[in-house]
């Protein structure tokens, strides 16, 4: 579906990246102050990951539902005009976790990883970057969460890493697993997914749910940027941050979210197309939410 107007996400702070070497926020203070300034910058949506937030522990994530609740009434009270997008991604069945955060903070917008990936990265020597980890997302697992999001009136934000996950998402409402408005999040740049590469995009398009809104999440450094312009070029939805990237255009590293989110503010201008505000983003985003 497109729209004149561009909604950009902010992806705030990301799963596991190290607080002590990168200027990614961990604390409800930190993840408000954050959020100010990725609004301030021209983004609606903040997608937020939640952090263990004892001393010396804040790159490794939390499904506490007291944390969830603490970060995101920080956000909210800071900037109480934008939408909360919450990750729900994580390996392996049990899915407790997740749920309770969601049913705590009833997230205007939740990712919900849509199919399975082999994640995959080798290193100049040829070796392993980590352990290959399966991110294993099963068709019950998919419709677990979509279940709750529905239960809770948030609207899943479907990503996919791969050409074969974005043609399930139509398939998961053509067989009832998912109602209501359709988002699909490419995710481009994971080295054993889809690469960021703006000549991919027409194709993908093709392959779109009709009627979906989506968006592209880019991951890696200066390639995140063509991909940035051509999916504003083709009506898109953008979204970036320290998650994503630490790279503005130029090639300098960010030192925070809002020089980032301000770049893709002036691709979305330079596209001929205006950020939308977060009370248009609320419209255009959740139009058809129950």
């Amino acid at each position: 579906m497109r729209h004149d107007k561009a909604v950009i996400t902010c992806a705030i702070t990301g799963v596991l990246t190290d607080p002590g070497r990168h200027p990614v926020p961990v604390t409800p203070e930190e993840l408000a102050a954050e959020a100010v300034r990725a609004r301030d910058a021209g983004a609606s949506v903040i997608h937020v990951h939640f952090r263990r937030q004892e001393p010396g522990m804040g790159r490794f994530p939390s499904w506490e539902p007291d944390v969830a609740a603490a970060c995101v009434d920080a956000i909210r009270a800071a900037a109480p005009d934008l939408l909360v997008n919450m990750s729900t991604g994580v390996i392996g069945p049990d899915i407790a976790g997740p749920l309770a955060c969601l049913r705590r903070v009833r997230p205007e917008l939740a990712a919900l990883n849509a199919g399975s990936l082999n994640y995959l990265k080798a290193t100049q020597a040829g070796k392993w970057a980590w352990p290959p980890i399966l991110f294993d997302n099963p068709v019950e697992k998919v419709k677990a969460f979509f279940d709750a999001m529905a239960e809770v009136g948030t609207v899943p934000e479907c990503e996919c890493f791969d050409t074969g996950i974005l043609r399930s998402v139509d398939l998961y409402r053509q067989t009832g697993m998912l109602t209501g408005p359709l988002h699909v999040s490419l995710v481009m740049g994971v080295a054993s997914g889809m690469p960021a590469k703006a000549s991919w995009l027409p194709l993908l398009l093709e392959e779109m749910p009709e009627g979906a809104h989506w968006q592209s999440i880019v991951i890696g450094r200066a390639e995140v940027w063509d991909v940035h312009r051509k999916t504003a070029e083709l009506g898109g939805d953008l979204r970036t941050g320290l998650e994503d990237t630490f790279y503005l255009p130029d090639g300098a590293r960010a030192t925070s979210n809002g020089p980032l989110i301000e770049a893709l503010a002036k691709v979305a201008r330079d596209a001929g197309r205006e950020v939308a505000s977060p009370a248009e983003a609320r419209a255009i985003l959740l139009e058809g939410a129950a």
